[in-house]
């Protein structure tokens, strides 16, 4: 099945499907940390610091990750050229920074922001199957789709290019269906998240959840890096989002062990300061 990528023109404007569920991402983040601060009783004023520094942190992380990789600085001044680990980083570390600036523990903003980031990830990942990037290796599965305008188009010239093995014989134009790893990882990291919405609740020391989130997340797209096309396969056959995946789970598991036991943390004055009504 063909899969073309899902723009909307507005006058002179495009917007690509990419950006639309990029946004949405943001806002469903900010909505569940919104939710899990009202259920505390907490300050739900800190669920938007928390998405505009994860946008700018993870913007700039996503740009000078894609840079470093391709070795291209004048790639930070394109417009394309996105890294998932690299947002995550940037992100992680403005959200850090911020919450530290505001006087919140950084246990709390681990534990506040762990569910949310399963969830803006699997929407995340529906943007990049609608303009056709990130996808898999060939396969004659029956929901296998190719992207015949990706970035770039599934083309067995272009898979040549990833390192996929592709029979003698077939012309480099010639359109192939691939896995749609984009939604596989829509499917598992939506049932992390309601895993973790689930266990928000356990009587866990504060901030261990987001150990929890980091396994998963590690051994999710360790394994889905089997079936993607890439081309940074350097370190013994190993992606560089493979050996990412290896070092957060590492994290992960150091997180859930030293936090589990440690009890609650005390919110802060920010986190316990109600939020200012609405003036009309």
């Amino acid at each position: 099945m063909p899969v073309y990528p899902f723009n909307i023109h507005l006058g002179p404007m495009q917007v690509t499907g990419y950006g639309i569920m990029m946004m949405v991402s943001f806002l469903t983040g900010g909505w569940l940390i919104m939710l899990e601060l009202q259920r505390r009783g907490l300050n739900r004023d800190y669920s938007s610091d928390v998405v505009m520094a994860a946008l700018v942190g993870g913007i700039l992380g996503a740009k000078i990750w894609y840079a470093v990789l391709k070795g291209d600085l004048g790639s930070l001044f394109s417009l394309g050229g996105l890294v998932w680990y690299g947002g995550f980083l940037g992100g992680v570390a403005a959200v850090l920074a911020n919450g530290w600036r505001l006087g919140v523990p950084t246990r709390w903003t681990l534990q506040l922001t762990a569910p949310a980031l399963a969830a803006s990830y699997a929407i995340g990942r529906v943007g990049c199957f609608l303009v056709g990037d990130d996808y898999g290796g060939p396969t004659s599965l029956p929901w296998a789709v190719s992207f015949p305008e990706g970035l770039p188009p599934s083309t067995a010239g272009n898979l040549a290019a990833f390192g996929v093995a592709i029979p003698q014989g077939v012309d480099p134009s010639t359109l192939l269906a691939v896995h749609p790893t984009q939604l596989y990882e829509t499917t598992l990291m939506f049932l992390a998240f309601l895993v973790l919405w689930q266990w928000r609740k356990r009587d866990w020391g504060t901030g261990a959840l987001l150990g929890v989130y980091l396994m998963m997340a590690g051994v999710e797209r360790f394994f889905i890096e089997i079936l993607r096309a890439k081309d940074d396969r350097f370190f013994g056959g190993f992606t560089a989002a493979q050996i990412t995946s290896i070092v957060l789970v590492v994290v992960g598991v150091t997180v859930f062990t030293r936090l589990r036991g440690a009890g609650a943390a005390a919110p802060g004055e920010y986190l316990s300061v109600s939020p200012k009504p609405n003036v009309k």
